[in-house]
């Protein structure tokens, strides 16, 4: 088994992994790099397009699947493996982070879409790809790939810790490919989260919350323990994902769901509510918060930041001039998180994905078997369970 490392190994963003197994080529994702320009912005995919038999996509967040259309453009004509949430947002991604051209002509070929629930095994050709639900988002998933003899573990974006999304452990694998975007840190979610919903409790009034329209909006909700108010169009959005059924704890869905309906619902062109607004995306780079943000900001009026932040992006400018907060809300393992998926994997021979160099170090001075040397557009054999 050839594995490819096309994206998001030593760096955040384009997460695109590739492997070459039983006589098929298939990619994991396809995202792209916010505060990236040019052929950075994309996949390092070396070749033809068409050479790759299919594609499987963990969700439809913009570093996993935001050069989808680029994808097809570039001659991609094979199946596209995603569940039924990562299809109904995977358009609203690409609108929002794709060339524009290239989603016009490239639209999702619905006709090549293959829909599979978290927890179906796939099969194409003698590949066998186990999956589960993997507590980052509602129709989130890992991969579990199986062929030659050897089993690739590919967590993409996971979180084994959250109150609101369920995620099933990954079962023992030869190689894991973990989500190591948090790299060491030591803070728990509980730690963190407590931290955001503080916030909130000391700016009832008019303060925005710059989120993803996927995740961490309903993780944030649960947080909020007073009234609170939501860019308009966000609210099918939200809705649909508190309807994921076993996607979410039960007591989540019960709770999001009264959140949910008494929430305001605030429109461009409207007064400014007088309670804390989320709207989407999370860092100003497209979405209501990116006029938002400044129109906060240039108001004097606070802004908490919850995620990451690219160079370049709106968001991380206004926290650099001291005009924006910053709590980080774990939507990603923290280092009790990884450990604990590492355990449950088996303790394997690990390479981290999502994150930068430095922090890859640190995390290995905790996970023994991770190798923080690993970058993208490098490749690596696994042939029977060992590393070549």
């Amino acid at each position: 088994m050839r594995i490819d490392l096309h994206g998001g190994f030593g760096e955040k963003g384009r997460t695109c992994v590739g492997v070459s197994a039983a006589g098929l080529r298939l990619l994991f994702d396809a995202g792209i790099k916010v505060g990236a320009t040019g052929r950075e912005y994309y996949p390092a995919i070396e070749g033809p397009a068409n050479a790759f038999d299919a594609l499987f996509l963990t969700h439809a967040h913009e570093d996993h699947v935001g050069a989808l259309s680029w994808l097809l453009a570039a001659g991609f004509s094979g199946t596209i493996f995603m569940t039924a949430e990562t299809l109904e947002e995977a358009p609203g991604t690409l609108r929002a982070y794709a060339d524009p051209a290239e989603v016009r002509a490239h639209p999702i070929p619905r006709g090549r879409v293959e829909l599979f629930r978290p927890g179906d095994t796939l099969r194409v050709g003698a590949v066998t790809i186990r999956t589960g639900r993997s507590g980052h988002v509602a129709g989130g998933t890992w991969f579990l790939v199986e062929a030659d003899g050897s089993c690739l573990g590919y967590a993409g974006d996971v979180l084994p810790d959250s109150d609101v999304f369920v995620m099933d452990a990954i079962p023992p694998c030869d190689l894991l490919l973990l989500d190591a975007s948090y790299g060491a840190d030591p803070i728990s979610p509980t730690e963190r989260s407590r931290a955001v919903s503080e916030w909130i409790a000391r700016h009832p009034g008019t303060s925005l919350l710059p989120t993803p329209l996927h995740g961490r909006s309903l993780e944030l909700i649960a947080l909020i323990k007073g009234p609170f108010a939501i860019e308009a169009s966000m609210r099918g959005a939200l809705e649909g994902q508190i309807a994921a059924g076993t996607m979410l704890h039960a007591q989540a869905t019960r709770a999001l769901s009264q959140r949910l309906a008494a929430a305001q619902q605030w429109r461009e062109g409207e007064p400014l509510p007088d309670c804390p607004l989320l709207a989407d995306d999370g860092m100003g780079f497209a979405g209501p918060s990116a006029t938002l943000l400044p129109r906060y900001a240039e108001a004097g009026l606070p802004i908490v930041l919850t995620g990451h932040l690219p160079s370049g992006t709106i968001g991380q400018r206004l926290h650099d001039e001291g005009r924006a907060d910053w709590i980080r809300l774990p939507t990603h393992p923290t280092l009790g998180g990884n450990l604990r998926i590492w355990d449950e994997a088996g303790r394997p021979p690990v390479l981290g994905h999502s994150c930068v160099a430095d922090q890859l170090v640190q995390l290995a001075s905790h996970v023994p078997t991770l190798r923080p040397d690993f970058r993208t557009g490098q490749s690596l054999t696994l042939s029977h369970g060992a590393i070549l």
